[in-house]
């Protein structure tokens, strides 16, 4: 494999803070990196920067880690325009409308859904996620549902089973029974596709007993439990994500003092989607608050096509500083390292000797550009792998 020294880089965050200025973002100024086949190399100033086989120019950009993705839903079939629509004209926002794309989803070809779903990924890669999850939960049948996890798991190894998203309309009038699906034949099913189990635990979805019979037995198969928690109300996501040593609670708006001391607590990340509540005119989660208790926070899209359209995890960090008390720096980081640890991985989210070599030059000379300049597409190269990709 050849080696290539990305040089000329103005600010170089590497979140590695022994790497750079000993701050969380491993600030490096005038700095440079040498990708090795898909690896970082070596990592430091431009002027002690070794020999490589090819050289590039950063043309005194900024350098960030891609974005780590830890929570979206893009397998799916048509949109929900008129929706978003009569919810912008005075319609409060409930879980029931999902099952709008679930008729639309069952009525798609598996073409129609792997020809969407590379769409929004490439629409996310030009704007510097190089790492996405991404779940099923718009089938919410057995045949659905795996389809959906055998064409994701194609293109990522982050797969999430959420055939508990909500009750199938199959089912509407027998909740224990879908339940008793999500756990048996579907979870039979779908395992072997996932690496995830997932559960929409709210009002008008999944209570507290259903969620935890699903995610137990979702363990059981060997995958490990991300909770919808505490989005539209309190409730006991949150809680039980801490119990079952989920890698993240999701969405998080809603939250108790005992469920912020349980997440500062716990291996379980707090993943915030301000996305959703953009869309949706919804309060903003406290991001203040949870990081100043010492919870590690992830910053993900949540792409969907009915609470958050959105592919964009740079719209999502100007929302995060503008909305939700974040800085800059900690909206970058929870982006990426945050985004990493909500998934449990170690070689991504960082810009460090050992990880994978994926990067993103932004077209200013700073990250704190990102929440600056909201809406302006800063992205101008993504490697991804080691390899420039755009």
């Amino acid at each position: 494999m050849s080696t290539t020294l990305i040089t000329n880089i103005r600010s170089l965050v590497t979140n590695d803070p022994e790497l750079g200025d000993n701050s969380p973002l491993g600030l490096v100024e005038d700095a440079a990196v040498v990708v090795d086949g898909d690896h970082i190399a070596w990592v430091g100033r431009a002027a002690e920067a070794p020999d490589a086989d090819e050289a590039y120019d950063a043309g005194g950009r900024a350098a960030i880690p891609g974005f780590v993705d830890s929570h979206s839903h893009l397998l799916f079939a048509g949109d929900r325009t008129q929706e978003f629509n009569a919810r912008m004209s005075g319609r409060a926002y409930s879980a029931g409308g999902i099952r709008t794309t679930v008729a639309a989803t069952r009525a798609a070809t598996d073409e129609e859904l792997e020809t969407n779903l590379l769409r929004y990924l490439d629409e996310a890669l030009r704007q510097g996620t190089t790492t996405f999850e991404t779940k099923s939960g718009y089938g919410l049948t057995t045949h659905d549902e795996a389809r959906a996890l055998r064409i994701a798991a194609l293109h990522t190894e982050e797969v999430t089973y959420l055939g508990a998203h909500i009750v199938s309309p199959d089912h509407a009038d027998d909740p224990a029974a879908y339940v008793a699906l999500v756990t048996g034949e579907m979870l039979d099913a779908c395992a072997p596709y996932a690496r995830w189990i997932d559960v929409f635990c709210e009002q008008g979805a999944f209570d507290g007993y259903q969620a935890r019979a699903i995610l137990t037995a979702g363990k059981e198969k060997g995958l490990t439990p991300r909770v919808h928690a505490n989005q539209l109300s309190q409730g006991p996501g949150v809680q039980l994500a801490v119990e079952l040593d989920a890698a993240s609670a999701d969405h998080c708006t809603h939250l108790s003092p005992e469920d912020v001391d349980a997440l500062a607590n716990s291996n379980t990340v707090a993943t915030l989607l301000p996305g959703a509540e953009f869309s949706t005119r919804a309060e903003w989660p406290d991001a203040r608050l949870l990081l100043d208790a010492g919870v590690t926070v992830a910053l993900s899209t949540d792409c969907n096509p009915g609470s958050s359209f959105t592919s964009s995890v740079p719209f999502c960090i100007a929302l995060a500083v503008r909305d939700m008390g974040m800085t800059p720096d900690e909206a970058l980081w929870s982006a990426t390292a945050g985004g990493a640890q909500a998934l449990r991985r170690t070689d991504v989210g960082r810009i460090s000797p050992g990880a994978r070599a994926d990067l993103a030059l932004l077209d200013a000379p700073s990250h704190v550009h990102l929440a600056y300049r909201p809406g302006v597409p800063l992205v101008s190269e993504v490697w991804r792998h080691g390899t420039r990709c755009r």
